[in-house]
């Protein structure tokens, strides 16, 4: 009985591993692979909820043939080590192969890397913390309402004309009233 049972699994494909050659996108995430035997495979790509990816072309998948058929295989899982980043132990990071990466550091530091970044909210952006910097140019299309104190160091010009409710002071002890 053990030999037939030994008999009825070797006949039955196991979980396997494969190189990807296409995929395409849709409500299900169709793939092509490769499987290492040399075999082309049709697959479905899942992913967990929320998070959806496309593996270029040359990225590894783990295969599990339901029903023990490579007639259909599904992906449980891909991985492209041509662009995974180094990570200290309990990091997390999403990347892509262009160089995008958001960073999960340790000491609870997120780093985002890309060369434009856009953030829409159609009713709010809220920065709850003591100090934001920035190392360039602050561009504002429309108006910018000040609840404090403004410091410079450096002068500050104006295009167009220079309104004061109070007064202005050019030091701590002379001012101009308005």
């Amino acid at each position: 009985m053990r030999e037939q049972a030994a008999r009825e699994r070797s006949s039955v494909r196991q979980a396997f591993r494969a190189v990807a050659s296409a995929s395409t996108q849709g409500k299900l995430i169709g793939v092509q692979m490769q499987g290492l035997a040399g075999e082309t495979v049709a697959g479905e790509l899942f992913q967990h909820y929320g998070f959806t990816s496309s593996p270029l072309a040359g990225a590894e998948y783990i295969c599990i043939p339901v029903g023990g058929s490579s007639q259909h295989a599904v992906v449980v899982a891909s991985e492209d080590g041509r662009y995974r980043l180094t990570l200290n132990n309990g990091e997390v990071a999403l990347y892509t192969d262009e160089g995008d990466k958001v960073h999960l550091k340790r000491g609870r530091v997120i780093e985002v890397e890309t060369d434009t970044l856009i953030v829409t909210a159609t009713t709010k952006v809220s920065f709850q913390t003591p100090l934001i910097e920035t190392s360039g140019t602050v561009t504002i299309e429309k108006g910018l309402a000040v609840k404090g104190n403004i410091v410079t160091n450096g002068s500050i010009g104006a295009g167009g004309n220079i309104l004061a409710q109070g007064s202005i002071a050019p030091n701590s002890v002379d001012t101009i009233s308005m």
